[in-house]
C-alpha cells in the first residue's frame, strides 16, 4: 500500500506540532474512524485516526463529518480516558506503520496518568487500540480480535498488548552499502520487489521509483539511487505529492519521477494536506455508500419503475392510436345494420373514406347483437381518444420523475455523509420516504446548507451546490442576479456559481469544470456547460426541488479534469 512506513515518518515529524496540545474533544463518526480536536498553539487541530480496512490513516484534517447521535463505547472509553488530557510524546515504532500516541491525563482520583493510543495501520488487519502503558493492558479497542480471529494475536480489553510480528527486515535509514548491495540477487531478477522484501518501510511504489532513478542498474547507480531517497528521509525533506497515472491515484512523499512523465502531478505543501486530498473522497465514497446503500437501492428502485411505466404507457398510447380506426368501424356498422344478425363473425362493406372504393373487413362478436358490436367499437374508440391525453400526460409526469431521480443518484455519488442526510431529508419532504428519526432535535427549516467552496486560480470564489436543498439555496437564495450560474446541459448535475460580477476566462473554464465533474458526465470528454447570469435563471411554479428554467444561455466545452478540481479546493482551503 501507498501508506507505507516512509510516509508514516513523515506524517509523524508533522505532528510533532501536536505534541503539548490538549484533547479537547473526541468523536466517533465511524466504526473505524476516530477524530481528535487538540488544542495547541493557540490553534484548533483536528486528528484523523483511521481504520478503515480499504483506507487506513492518520492526519489532520479540516474535513467535517457527521456524528451518531449516541457515542459508541469506544468513544465513550477515550473521552473518559484522554478527553482533556495532554499530548507528550507521538512516535513511530521503528519504521514501522505502528504509531504511539502518549497521552498525560488524571483518573477519577485526580492522579496523573499515562495512556497510550497505538495506531496500527496495516490494511485490512488496521486498528486504534488504548492502552495502559506501564501494564501494557488493553483498554479497549476500534475493533475486536479474538481467538477466532487469530490465535497469535487477540486484541481485546484486558489482554496484554502485543506488537504485530517483526517481519525481520532491515532499517533502509541506517544501512551502508555493502549491506545493501548484498541483499540484492543480481540474478533473480524484480529488484524493487527484493528491495521491499528486505527493508522495512518500503512499498512498492517507492521501491519501483528507486529502480526507475537509478536508470541503467548496476550496483553503483542501485546504491546511489536508494542512498539519494533515504538520506532526504532521514533529513525530513519531503515532496508530498499526488501522481495520477492510467486512471490510477497514487501518492507519495518522495516525487514519483517514474510516473510523472506519462500523468497529471499535484504537489503539496504539507503530508497532511496531500493525505486529506487523496483519501477524502476515496474515503467517503466507501462510507457513503455504506450508510446511504439502502438510499441508492430506493432511488434506483423508483427510476426503474418509472421505466417499466413509461414502457407501459407507450404501448397504451400505441393501442390508443387505434381510435380513428374504432370510430370508423362504427359508423360502417350503424350503416350497414339492416344486414346484420348475431352470429355474424365480421361485416364486409364498402370503406367510404376510401378514394379507391375497396372494401374493408370489420371483426365481430358472434355472441353480440349488431347493435352490441357498435356499442363495443364506440366505448373502445372514447376511450382511447380520452387515454391520448392522459397517458401522454404521466408519460411527461414519468420522465420528469426520472430526471430528478437520476439527478439523486449524480448527487449521491458525490456527496458527503451530510449531503446523503440532506437528501433523505429531501426524499422526507417529497413523501417518498417515511421519516425513520424518532428523536434528536429536529433541524431548524430556514437552516443554510452548506455549500462546497472553491478558488479559481486567479483568486475568484466559485460556489458548487451538491444536492437539491444547497442547489436551490445557492441559486435561488444566495446568489446575486449579477452573478454568473453554470449547468451541464441536458445532463443531471450540480449548480455552480461564479460569485464575482467580472471574471477571467481561465476562471469560467474552471467553473464549467466544476459543474462537468459534478455531473453524470464526470467520465465524459467535451461535456457542454450552459452559464448565464442568475437573474436569467427561474425555477417553475411547482417544479421538483432543485429543477430550473433559463435562457441567454451560451454553452462551452470541457473535460472533466480531477487534479484541477482537487486544485482549486486547495486553493479555496489556503486561501489562495
Amino acid at each position: 500500500m501507498a501508506f507505507d512506513g516512509v510516509v508514516t515518518r513523515a506524517v509523524v515529524r508533522e505532528l510533532h506540532k501536536l505534541v503539548g496540545g490538549r484533547i479537547s474533544k473526541i468523536h466517533q463518526p465511524h466504526h473505524t474512524d476516530i477524530v481528535m480536536q487538540v488544542r495547541t498553539q493557540g490553534e484548533n487541530a483536528k486528528l484523523l485516526l483511521s481504520a478503515n480496512p480499504t483506507y487506513p490513516r492518520i492526519h489532520t484534517t479540516t474535513e467535517e463529518f457527521t456524528n451518531p447521535l449516541e457515542a459508541p463505547m469506544f468513544c465513550m472509553l477515550l473521552r473518559k480516558h484522554c478527553e482533556g488530557g495532554t499530548i507528550e510524546s507521538i512516535q513511530q515504532v521503528g519504521m514501522e506503520r505502528i504509531i504511539h500516541i502518549d497521552v498525560r491525563t488524571r483518573d477519577e482520583l485526580g492522579d496523573t496518568v499515562s495512556r497510550r493510543i497505538i495506531m496500527e495501520i496495516m490494511g485490512k488487519h488496521s486498528n486504534i487500540i488504548l492502552i495502559e502503558p506501564e501494564s501494557g493492558t488493553i483498554l479497549d479497542s476500534a475493533l475486536h480480535v479474538t481467538m477466532a480471529i487469530s490465535q497469535h494475536r487477540q486484541v481485546m480489553p484486558g489482554k496484554s498488548y502485543v506488537s504485530p510480528p517483526s517481519q525481520d527486515k532491515q532499517d533502509p535509514l541506517t544501512v551502508t552499502d555493502q549491506p545493501f548491495l548484498s541483499t540484492i540477487d543480481w540474478n533473480s531478477g524484480r529488484l524493487d520487489k527484493q528491495i521491499v522484501d528486505a527493508f522495512t518501510g518500503i512499498s512498492p511504489l517507492l521501491a519501483k521509483e528507486i529502480v526507475y532513478r537509478a536508470g541503467l542498474v548496476n550496483r553503483e547507480t542501485l546504491w546511489k539511487a536508494f542512498s539519494g531517497i533515504m538520506s532526504d528521509i532521514q533529513q525530513h525533506q519531503y515532496s508530498p505529492v499526488i501522481v495520477e497515472a492510467n486512471d490510477k491515484a497514487n501518492f507519495h512523499v518522495v516525487e514519483l519521477t517514474h510516473l510523472t512523465d506519462a500523468a497529471s502531478s499535484t504537489p503539496f505543501p504539507s503530508v497532511q494536506l496531500c493525505l486529506q486530498t487523496f483519501y477524502e473522497g476515496k474515503a467517503l465514497r466507501d462510507t457513503v455508500k455504506q450508510r446511504a446503500h439502502d438510499l441508492i437501492r430506493f432511488v434506483t428502485g423508483e427510476r426503474n419503475k418509472n421505466e417499466k411505466k413509461i414502457e407501459k404507457l407507450e404501448a397504451t398510447l400505441q393501442d390508443a392510436k387505434d381510435a380513428d380506426l374504432f370510430r370508423l368501424y362504427g359508423e360502417l356498422i350503424t350503416a350497414n345494420m339492416h344486414q346484420m344478425k348475431r352470429g355474424d363473425k365480421e361485416l364486409v362493406t364498402v370503406n367510404w373514406y376510401d378514394e379507391a372504393g375497396g372494401t374493408i373487413t370489420i371483426p365481430l362478436d358472434p355472441l353480440k347483437t349488431p347493435s352490441e358490436n357498435l356499442q363495443t367499437y364506440y366505448k373502445r374508440y372514447n376511450k382511447a381518444k380520452n387515454s391520448m391525453q392522459v397517458v401522454g400526460e404521466q408519460i411527461e409526469q414519468a420522465k420528469t420523475e426520472i430526471l430528478y431521480l437520476d439527478g439523486l443518484l449524480v448527487q449521491l455519488a458525490h456527496a458527503t455523509l451530510k449531503d446523503a442526510e440532506e437528501i433523505r431529508e429531501e426524499l422526507v419532504e417529497q413523501g417518498y420516504v417515511r421519516d425513520r428519526k424518532k428523536r434528536g432535535p429536529r433541524k431548524k427549516k430556514d437552516a443554510r446548507p452548506e455549500l462546497e467552496a472553491y478558488k479559481s486560480s486567479d483568486g475568484t470564489d466559485i460556489l458548487v451546490g451538491k444536492n437539491n436543498k444547497q442547489n436551490e439555496y445557492l441559486t435561488n437564495k444566495l446568489a446575486a442576479p449579477f452573478e454568473t450560474w453554470l449547468h451541464t446541459k441536458d445532463i443531471p448535475g450540480s449548480h455552480v456559481v461564479i460569485r464575482a460580477r467580472d471574471f477571467s476566462e481561465q476562471t469560467l473554464a474552471e467553473a464549467a469544470n466544476l459543474a462537468a465533474y459534478f455531473s453524470r458526465a464526470q467520465q465524459g470528454s467535451q461535456v457542454p456547460v450552459d452559464f448565464t447570469l442568475i437573474k436569467n435563471v427561474k425555477k417553475p411554479s411547482g417544479a421538483k426541488p432543485g429543477y430550473v428554467i433559463y435562457e441567454q444561455q451560451r454553452t462551452l466545452y470541457v473535460t472533466p479534469d480531477a487534479t484541477l478540481i482537487r486544485q482549486l479546493k486547495t486553493n479555496a482551503s489556503q486561501g489562495a
